[in-house]
């Protein structure tokens, strides 16, 4: 998984609460299990005009114009701030899978599901809860400058405009040392790596007969 340490991107403005996982990344493409591949499909039915399905060639379909995101000023955004109780829905891991494929990294909201924020955590995505009337006055801004964009940084924990503006988030501070230093859930269990050879083979010397048929 890829560290996050400070990050600075474009912001767009996704002006919808309650946006669940099913809008994220619609059901036809939840076949494969792959980590990437899911950017094209991200908001699939808002994004185009035309339904889609798995495989096929998305450059050739049409965009809804009246999509905030497919406008051209956000179209390189990689930070996405959103409205309350983002990510709702369904626990599919795709949602967080599509997001970075696309080529967001933060995502800011006043709330956040509770499965889709740790499914964030888990893959690289941080998603950043400041409070309502923050992210209400920091919607007027993005709509009303072009370029806007955000300094993030998760060591500090603070959110920075270009007005030289500062707010603070939190974070556990478990997760926040993953994201630091890239450890998904299987590096984080590799750390351990020594520790758990040590139990096999106390294991193993304990109760021999567990281990017949396998190959040690």
């Amino acid at each position: 998984m890829e560290k996050f340490t400070e990050f600075t991107g474009l912001v767009a403005p996704l002006n919808r609460s309650n946006v669940d996982t099913d809008a994220i990344i619609a059901k036809q493409y939840l076949k494969s299990i792959k980590r990437t591949g899911f950017g094209p499909n991200l908001f699939d039915d808002w994004r185009y005009l035309d339904p889609g399905e798995p495989g096929q060639d998305h450059t050739k379909r049409r965009l809804n114009p009246d999509f905030v995101l497919n406008q051209e000023r956000y179209r390189d955004a990689q930070i996405l701030l959103a409205k309350e109780n983002f990510g709702c829905g369904s626990s599919r891991e795709h949602a967080p899978w599509a997001f970075l494929d696309y080529g967001y990294r933060v995502l800011i909201a006043p709330s956040f599901a509770d499965i889709f924020y740790n499914n964030c955590l888990k893959n690289g995505l941080l998603p950043v809860v400041l409070p309502s009337a923050a992210v209400d006055t920091l919607f007027a801004q993005v709509e009303s400058t072009p370029q806007y964009r955000f300094k993030i940084d998760l060591q500090a924990q603070t959110v920075t405009t270009p007005s030289g503006e500062i707010m603070s988030f939190e974070i556990d501070p478990a997760r926040k040392n993953r994201l630091l230093n890239g450890l998904d859930d299987i590096e984080l269990t590799l750390q351990h790596a020594d520790d758990i050879r040590a139990y096999e083979a106390r294991r193993q010397k304990q109760a021999p007969w567990l281990f017949i048929g396998f190959d040690t």
